[in-house]
């Protein structure tokens, strides 16, 4: 759906790009226990789970000029989680 929402409206300089998190270190991750946790991390190439932040970080840069010409694409944020 991205993708075709990016093309065909691409010529009326509407962008559409989809964000992809992976697990995201908030209260509800919080509620697993060590065991558990320690398992979802060691899934992950990077070594922890991501920020909020760092979701946040990507959603500003697709909303601003710097990623004009930037449509139709789909982005992972996921320290590598679905890499492996």
């Amino acid at each position: 759906m991205t993708k075709n929402i990016g093309a065909e409206y691409g010529q009326k300089n509407i962008r559409c790009n989809a964000v992809g998190p992976g697990y995201i270190d908030t209260p509800l991750l919080n509620q697993l226990d060590d065991e558990h946790k320690k398992a979802l991390i060691a899934k992950h190439p990077m070594g922890r789970l991501g920020k909020s932040e760092e979701v946040a970080e990507l959603v500003l840069f697709l909303s601003s000029d710097k990623s004009s010409f930037m449509t139709g694409g789909y982005y992972l944020v996921d320290g590598g989680y679905t890499a492996v």
